[in-house]
This record gives structure tokens, sequence and C-alpha cells, in this order.
């Protein structure tokens, strides 16, 4: 009897320890989404960094990507970077324009640089170009060297934001918000 009970569970932890290892080998899913491990962006390649769930007390919100052309060793290099770099968030609910809007505005007015007269006027031509959003929609922010910054997907009417500085200040306040990187 005691040996049926050993096999039992020795069976239940060599499938818990498979399911485990099987989880952790696919880099790209979190929160039931799954994302490449690369993708191709103007000819060039991004490698997924790093990707996470966002929650709100119980509820899933949605689950954010990033992408990076090269892989950088801390925070400073991962903003500084004049690589190509995306953003990726894929929504798990629906939300207003204004709930959208509003987190944005609420995560960026912490870095100080966002009160600058051109930033801040950058930063409303984002905003202004967001929707409401319904569960399954993606927003895309992508830094183009040289361009500027892309924003598309179902979650925006897609606007384009020329210059680095925005693009700095927008990665800086998310990577400040969310460290995947050392300091």
């Amino acid at each position: 009897m005691m040996g049926t009970a050993w096999k039992k569970g020795a069976r239940g932890f060599a499938l818990g320890m498979l399911l485990l290892v099987g989880a952790a080998a696919h880099a790209g899913q979190a929160g039931g989404v799954n994302m490449p491990d690369s993708l191709q962006v103007e000819g060039r390649t991004l490698a997924l960094t790093h990707m996470e769930l966002k929650k709100k007390l119980f509820f899933n919100i949605y689950v954010w990507s990033l992408y990076m052309e090269e892989e950088p060793s801390c925070f400073k290099e991962a903003v500084a970077s004049n690589s190509l770099k995306r953003l990726h968030f894929r929504f798990l609910r629906t939300i207003t324009k204004d709930q959208l809007v509003g987190s944005f505005r609420e995560g960026l007015r912490q870095n100080p640089a966002m009160r600058e007269d051109a930033l801040s006027q950058s930063l409303e031509k984002l905003l202004s170009s967001l929707h409401d959003v319904r569960k399954g929609d993606d927003l895309v922010l992508t830094y183009l060297p040289g361009s500027g910054l892309h924003v598309s997907g179902g979650a925006s009417g897609g606007v384009h934001i020329p210059g680095k500085p925005f693009a700095d200040a927008l990665f800086s306040s998310w990577l400040d918000t969310h460290p995947i990187f050392p300091k």
C-alpha cells in the first residue's frame, strides 16, 4: 500500500517538474498571452527582453513586453541606447480612453522631463491618439533611430513623434517604474 502511494507521489512530482520546466522554456508567455521571442522591424531583429503580467487587485489588465535590438546590461544603457526598441501592450480587458489616458498621465508625470514644454506637447500628441481599448487590443510603442517614436495598435489611431528625447523620457519612465535592469 505504501509503495503505491509513493509511486503516485513520485509521478505527480515528475509531472509537476515537467510542467515547470516547460513553462520556463517558453519565455514568450505571460498571463495566457504568447509573444514571439524575436521579431523583425525595419529589417532588423528585436529580441524579447522581458514580459510581464500587470494585475490590479485580482483582475488581469494587460501583458507588457519589451523588445530590444541590443541587450543592455543596465537601466541607463536600455534608455540611452540609440537602437531599435519596442514596448508592446496586449490588453486583457476593456478599458476606456479616459482610464488609459489617466494611467499614462499618472505614470509619466513622475518624470520631470515630461513637464518641459516640448515633451509635454509630445505627450499630449500621444495621449490624443489613444482610443477605448477592447480585450485583445494592442498598443505598440516603437522607437526607430533617426526617426522617433511610432505609436500603433488597436488602442491608438497611430501617431509619430519625431526625435529621441520623448522616446527616451517615455522608456525611462516605464523602466524606472518597472525595474528589470540594474540601475
